[in-house]
């Protein structure tokens, strides 16, 4: 039996035969050779005996590798390893094969260690290179190897020996009484000791630390001391900790120095939310199934607000109508808020996920002010500014008279995130939610006057990229607002009892988009009622005391009543303003009084009055005309009679500037209603006029269009 046959590509006969004689000029080929296959054949043909050990060295001198020379030594080791473990080697060969290690080590190619390392224990047996056994060398591998990596280490626990862990807290709250100062490489050294010396346990004492950095979170020297640690054992750690305050037999909540820890944790990078997040409590899944049922609940009892008690006896009924009893609740939603909130107290302490949310808030991650508050300056700074050089009263802070002073303003988009995120919740803080409006409409109006200016100052060929830049970023700014308003201002509003000053707040960023976006706005709003238990229980409740009111509104307590309206006006105008209308189109005799109460109405209220009355007009499954097909339905007299009436009666002094402006919706819409109606309704109208002409007749003040005694079927077209 032989070795299997090799094709020698390098090692040829002619090269043997110069290698053989000695010849030192000679040279294999001039190119690099690979080092892996011609020393494979060089080994080869010396096992074979066709070439003395010797020559060996003469045969390497004779070729330029393509590898470093310096991997070598690793080659041969590889190569004897790979021949060893031939099982069907002849013994001369394998004879052959041991002397050529040996010599290998002895001229020293090849280090001793390699072939320890790499070879079998009986080739090193026979070969010498070891002195015991093969199989004692085994037994002695197998205990390093379960040492090393199946033995587990044993520390010194806190429980066991105090000194090193002592010494450790001892050095911790030396540099917690000067938080100024940063931590030296000599205390890292230090600390490093003291775990290597007292054989502590790192993830204790990196335990430790925490726990310091803990009960001091404002001292940064701890944010120097964590990268000592390995980053991935921070989470495990900080999850233990959270896992502990789960337990049954546990009975305190976590501390919040805790959820701080963590959050400024995550805040500087040194953990990732998801590695802590799988550590708390609830799971989302749990948490949403309750949190639906809770929702579903709160908003039955919502809808129960207002609801006629079927089974109430007359003297109930009596008690309930009281006269002279009138009084208006407009904390009513935020009672049901505080009492489901401190029902569900102890179930709220227990919620890790919220804590942690909280400890997010405290270290100033996700701050709303703090996103706005340097645009926010740029905005006052500028008023102040034009007030100053005009003496316009600070308290407007009007920003369209800052025009000359205004900068590009631009808002991040986690701020519009946060907004949507805290919805109607921004109630919570007034002076923030009109921080917010000021800001957004300096940013819509900065956002105008680009494009504007660009318009006029850029008109080449070579400036249109940036005019369509300029313009994207306009549709971005109002897209941006609108969602502002639809999800956070207006819900806002509604939770804040009887603050005209938010309003009027909310109305100067409103009165910046078109009608038409305004009219969207305000349909959406009341859609979204019905998912929210808080929004649906004001609204039910300002429905609730406006039916009240209005059952007792007559001329001799209108003052009283009247503000009492507005009041509910101010929170809910949608709901209020509704309620009204739907009464004035049923009871005509309301008219006058509630024309003369609207005079405590700000401009955004009516606003929302003029879309309600579209709306109404626009409704279908309502005849406009009587059975006998020349009379106006009553409601829609009603409807006409109080739109005149609010013209011509109510005292609309601080509107009179804009009313051009402000009714130009109800202005295109009348017109297309005439548009579309038929030849008969026309001269319904003008038969039934005494009930008409009270609206008729200010179409000309508040649409700019003079009214025609007599109107043909073919001029139902707008008079300008």
């Amino acid at each position: 039996m032989s070795l299997l046959p090799v094709e020698f590509a390098y090692v040829t006969e002619d090269s043997l035969r110069e290698w053989r004689t000695g010849n030192p000029s000679f040279k294999l080929s001039d190119r690099p050779v690979p080092m892996l296959r011609f020393i494979f054949e060089l080994c080869s043909t010396m096992v074979r005996g066709e070439l003395p050990f010797p020559k060996c060295k003469l045969a390497l001198n004779s070729v330029s590798f393509a590898e470093r020379v310096s991997e070598l030594g690793s080659t041969f080791a590889d190569i004897v390893t790979q021949m060893a473990q031939d099982l069907t080697m002849p013994g001369e060969y394998r004879a052959r094969l041991i002397k050529l290690a040996k010599w290998l080590v002895e001229s020293g190619l090849v280090p001793l260690r390699l072939l320890q390392e790499r070879c079998e224990e009986e080739f090193l047996a026979e070969a010498e290179m070891i002195k015991i056994k093969a199989q004692e060398l085994k037994s002695k591998e197998v205990r390093v190897n379960t040492r090393l990596l199946y033995q587990q280490t044993k520390f010194n626990l806190l429980r066991e020996e105090s000194e090193g862990y002592a010494k450790l807290v001892t050095l911790l709250c030396e540099s917690t009484e000067s938080p100024s100062c940063s931590v030296s490489g000599a205390t890292i050294g230090i600390i490093k000791s003291l775990i290597g010396h007292f054989d502590l346990d790192p993830n204790r004492v990196f335990d430790i630390v925490l726990e310091c950095f803990e009960l001091h979170p404002d001292n940064n020297i701890f944010l120097e001391l964590i990268p000592i640690f390995p980053k991935s054992h921070a989470a495990q750690i900080l999850g233990f900790k959270f896992q502990y305050y789960q337990r049954m037999e546990v009975n305190c909540p976590v501390p919040f120095g805790l959820y701080k820890l963590t959050a400024l944790l995550v805040k500087k990078g040194f953990i990732d939310l998801d590695c802590i997040y799988a550590h708390l409590l609830p799971k989302d899944d749990e948490a949403f199934e309750h949190y639906n049922a809770l929702s579903s609940k709160r908003l039955d009892e919502a809808r129960k607000i207002g609801k006629i008690n079927l089974a109430a006896t007359g003297k109930d009924l009596m008690d309930d109508e009281k006269q002279g009893d009138v009084t208006i609740d407009l904390f009513a939603a935020l009672d049901m808020e505080t009492e489901a909130v401190a029902e569900r107290s102890e179930e709220l302490a227990n919620n890790q996920i919220l804590g942690l949310l909280t400890g997010f808030l405290s270290v100033d991650d996700w701050l709303i002010e703090k996103s706005i508050s340097s645009v926010y300056n740029t905005i006052h700074q500028a008023h102040l500014q034009n007030f100053g050089s005009s003496g316009v009263s600070v308290d407007a802070m009007n920003t369209e008279t800052l025009s000359a002073h205004r900068s590009f303003i631009d808002l991040p988009k986690e701020l519009f995130q946060m907004l949507a995120s805290a919805g109607p919740y921004l109630y919570r803080d007034t002076l923030l939610l009109q921080k917010v409006c000021r800001v957004l409409r300096g940013y819509y109006l900065s956002a105008l006057e680009l494009v504007g200016g660009s318009q006029a100052v850029l008109n080449s060929e070579s400036v249109s990229d940036i005019n369509r830049d300029l313009r994207l970023h306009l549709k971005e700014a109002r897209l941006r607002i609108e969602e502002a308003l639809g999800a956070c201002l207006l819900p806002s509003l509604q939770l804040i009892p009887a603050n005209p000053a938010v309003g009027q707040e909310i109305w100067e960023v409103m009165n910046l988009l078109p009608y038409e976006v305004r009219y969207r706005l305000y349909g959406e709003w009341e859609k979204e009622d019905e998912r929210m238990p808080m929004l649906l229980a004001a609204r039910q409740t300002a429905e609730l005391d406006t039916r009240r009111i209005l059952k007792r509104l007559a001329k001799e307590n209108l003052k009283q009543l009247g503000r009492m309206v507005a009041k509910l006006a101010h929170a809910n105008p949608m709901t209020v303003l509704r309620t009204i209308v739907h009464q004035i189109e049923a009871y005509r005799d309301m008219i006058t009084p509630v024309v003369d109460a609207f005079k405590y109405l700000t401009q955004l209220e009516y606003d929302i009055l003029e879309y309600v009355v579209i709306e109404r007009l626009a409704q279908g499954g309502r005849d406009k005309l009587k059975d006998d097909g020349l009379n106006l339905s009553d409601w829609l007299q009603s409807l006409a009679s109080f739109w005149g009436h609010l013209f011509r009666v109510a005292d609309l002094t601080h509107q009179r500037q804009d009313r051009a402006q402000h009714f130009v919706g109800i202005e295109d819409f009348l017109w297309l209603w005439f548009a579309l109606s038929d030849h008969y309704y026309y001269v319904a109208c003008q038969l039934e006029g005494k009930y008409w002409i009270p609206f008729a007749e200010n179409l000309h003040q508040i649409c700019s269009v003079e009214c025609l005694e007599r109107k043909q079927s073919g001029q139902s077209g707008t008079q300008y």
